[in-house]
């Protein structure tokens, strides 16, 4: 089926949500992106929420780059924009949400999966784990319907049901009781398509075959619900309205892909100055025309990044050179380096034995090249990685010890302060991030002073972990030596437009 639209603001699109985690949403949101994408349609899928493997696989399972939304970073009108930006080209737009439907950040519900639903005016399909239940599932659907107004819930897939009679009194419950079609019926199976780990799925480079894997998945989909439905469902979804007040200069830079505009705020080494890069005549000085090569590791040790960021940073006027810590092959010269978080800690020997690597970075830390790290950057940067009681060497750029623990010790959204001078974001500002780190640091952070010798902290949190209790018994966390700064704290770029701009300026200050 084939979907053409003359208003440029219109793309089918639907929302998959559960009643909880563990529901089936990932599976089913990567068998129906597979089953549309290799059926011809140019689909692109979206992750709800601060993920970025969820978010990997949609992107493979749809043949399309990487996607997330998130309204904790952005406010409505700005998530729209990266919405309509991000399908520009496609024909349909799936959207992956998180834990369960109405589950937010407060009793009401804020930033919830619910709220990106009406956000963007999509279309709801519920899936509904029916382990040892049916006419209950009637309930469950029907208490979604009223729970939260202007919510179009319009269809629901049952999972896990057993044998023929489960599976016609459960469909039957839910259509005939609650009023919601149901679009399939998931058999249980034994063994999930794809396996999962401590931070969710598995990475692709620990699974051989994927496409193979997501082929099947996208198979057991298309046998088991009525896609041509579903597509119709997706169709549904009304124009998105025109944003009346446009976005702030720094959204529409970070988004349109063109370079960004001479008077975007740029922060400078010294961000409290946070003078104009302009010349008196207006022109551009020679040093701002340099496109920067900012080198950033993408390997299976680290590879989380948000494309935004990354696109953020070509914006701004970079040229990006993908490297690796695993591979022994000499860098090429690069004028700055970002660390994505990641999971060292699967690679920990490897990134130990690849001495030549750890020497070159820790040279170019104390060359004072720029370097931003985040979370699994971090802890490369650190002087060891500790797993169980083995010891394994790093970068060796901050004198600190990493441990590595079995359950989370850092796990949500981020709510913080710039309390410290630093080249890449300006003091005094109020920020938005997230963490999601097992490891810590092997000794707490001392009272007075950090653990890292001649290194600050610049970021004091309201709401997170980070890096440990600093002076006043508040949460710490961005290391800062010369001009290397290391935090478990991720950022999304769209909600901070002055960090591209600003990494990229102090690179080109190295050229």
């Amino acid at each position: 089926m084939r979907f053409f639209f003359h208003n440029a603001m219109h793309i089918p699109r639907l929302i998959i949500s559960g009643l909880s985690g563990g529901a089936g949403k990932t599976m089913l949101s990567l068998g129906l992106a597979r089953a549309f994408a290799r059926s011809g349609l140019r689909i692109k899928a979206f992750k709800k929420g601060p993920d970025y493997i969820d978010a990997a696989w949609l992107a493979l399972a749809a043949r399309a780059p990487k996607g997330n939304l998130d309204p904790f970073f952005t406010p409505q009108d700005a998530l729209r924009r990266i919405f309509l930006s991000g399908v520009a080209g496609y024909r349909l737009a799936l959207v992956e949400g998180n834990r369960g439907l109405f589950d937010g950040l407060d009793i009401s519900g804020s930033c919830s999966t619910a709220e990106v639903a009406r956000i963007l005016q999509a279309p709801v399909l519920l899936i509904l784990d029916c382990t040892k239940m049916t006419r209950t599932a009637a309930a469950l659907v029907k208490g979604c319907l009223s729970f939260e107004p202007d919510l179009h819930l319009g269809g629901v897939i049952l999972n896990r049901t057993g044998n023929e009679r489960h599976q016609t009194l459960a469909r039957r419950a839910v259509e005939e009781l609650a009023g919601v079609p149901v679009l399939g019926i998931l058999p249980r199976r034994a063994e999930p398509f794809i396996m999962e780990r401590h931070m969710g799925l598995v990475g692709m480079e620990e699974l051989g075959q994927v496409n193979a894997r997501l082929d099947l998945l996208a198979d057991f989909i298309e046998s088991h619900t009525d896609l041509a439905r579903i597509l119709e469902l997706t169709a549904s979804a009304p124009d998105l309205p025109q944003e009346e007040k446009p976005l702030p200069e720094a959204f529409t830079d970070s988004l349109s892909g063109s370079p960004t505009s001479p008077q975007s705020a740029v922060f400078s080494a010294k961000p409290e100055s946070r003078t104009s890069s302009l010349k008196q005549d207006g022109c551009l000085p020679a040093s701002r025309m340099k496109k920067p090569h900012i080198g950033y590791v993408h390997d299976a040790a680290l590879w989380f990044y948000y494309q935004e960021n990354l696109q953020a940073l070509k914006n701004a006027g970079a040229k990006l050179v993908p490297l690796s810590l695993l591979n022994k092959k000499p860098w090429p010269e690069i004028a700055g380096l970002y660390l994505g978080g990641g999971l060292p800690e699967l690679y920990a020997r490897q990134l130990c034995d690849n001495h030549g690597i750890r020497t070159h970075v820790a040279r170019l830390a104390a060359d004072k090249l720029p370097i931003y790290a985040e979370c699994g950057g971090f802890m490369y940067l650190a002087k060891e990685l500790i797993i169980d009681d083995r010891a394994f060497a790093m970068a060796g750029v901050f004198s600190c010890s990493i441990q590595f623990h079995p359950r989370p010790k850092g796990l949500g959204y981020v709510e913080g302060f710039v309390s410290a001078a630093n080249p890449f974001h300006p003091t005094g500002l109020c920020f938005r991030g997230h963490e999601f780190h097992f490891s810590a640091l092997a000794a707490p952070l001392e009272q007075t002073q950090t653990p890292c010798e001649n290194a600050v902290t610049v970021l004091t949190l309201h709401k997170g972990n980070g890096i440990g209790k600093g002076p006043g018994n508040a949460a710490c966390d961005g290391l800062l030596k010369n001009n290397t700064f290391a935090a478990y704290t991720h950022i999304y770029a769209p909600s901070l437009p002055h960090w591209a701009p600003a990494f990229v300026s102090l690179c080109r200050q190295a050229l």
